[in-house]
């Protein structure tokens, strides 16, 4: 049974459009607090679940175990880099890691293999400002 597109679910997904990289609930429901938008965090948790389980939205769990979420630019099956410092948040295809994770599966007697891989770092312009903080002293 398809779901009616709600206008706090709109809201929502408009909200996590506009965010710069992964978001916590928290995080997006305090956003629309700001906006006066009168939608509960309850509200914002369901609008979450509803847009990842149909694929326009991405959701892992942070380095410290928060569920995270973003807009989902991508079809299909992939891969994250995310900055920890920026949360930058680059979209990527891996074949490698497809070939390696089906590979071991079958080695240890798996089947129907399924797998998330979520790398985090730091991005080029966070490691440059590390390098300046360090070499600056800071």
């Amino acid at each position: 049974m398809a779901q009616r597109n709600t206008w706090q679910r709109e809201r929502v997904r408009t909200a996590l459009s506009d965010a710069r990289g992964f978001v916590s609930a928290q995080d997006l429901h305090a956003s629309l607090r700001d906006d006066n938008t009168g939608i509960g965090l309850a509200t914002v948790y369901r609008a979450l679940a509803t847009l990842a389980a149909s694929g326009e939205a991405d959701q892992l769990q942070s380095p410290d175990g928060e569920a995270i979420y973003r807009a989902c630019s991508s079809e299909g099956h992939h891969h994250h880099l995310i900055c920890r410092s920026c949360g930058l948040t680059v979209e990527i295809q891996a074949s490698d890691v497809e070939e390696w994770a089906h590979r071991t599966a079958a080695a240890n007697g798996f089947t129907r293999a399924e797998h998330v891989v979520d790398i985090f770092g730091l991005c080029a312009a966070c490691s440059a400002l590390r390098r300046d903080d360090e070499r600056d002293g800071s």
